[in-house]
């Protein structure tokens, strides 16, 4: 079983990595963080898509997994609250950073 602290940490991470694969499907941040021209293709697009939605609904399940429903739902709600800015400051502070997430991207110098 796992301890509520190490669920609650993953469902933090798997909650900020969902929000910032979303952003990575925009258009302007994917050519922000992989400082490029061209838009990501509409595979690309779908896959971090489908990757962000994953990780929402698995930062979901480790809060289930941390502590009783009710409170679970309130947990998951308040990261939702707290990821999304925090990515939308690394996009503003440090963007290379969210690279990391999508490395298969060749980088211009």
């Amino acid at each position: 079983m796992v301890e509520p602290w190490v669920a609650l940490m993953l469902a933090a991470l798997s909650c900020f990595v969902g929000f910032a694969w979303f952003a990575l499907a925009m258009s302007v941040h994917w050519q922000q963080v992989m400082k490029t021209t061209s838009a990501p293709s509409l595979q690309i697009r779908a896959t971090l898509r489908l990757l962000g939605s994953v990780g929402l609904l698995v930062a979901a399940l480790f809060c289930f997994i941390a502590d009783r429903p009710s409170m679970a739902i309130l947990v998951w709600l308040m990261l939702l609250a707290v990821c999304a800015p925090s990515v939308a400051m690394l996009l503003a502070w440090r963007p290379q950073l969210l690279r990391l997430l999508w490395p298969g991207v060749k980088v211009k110098a």
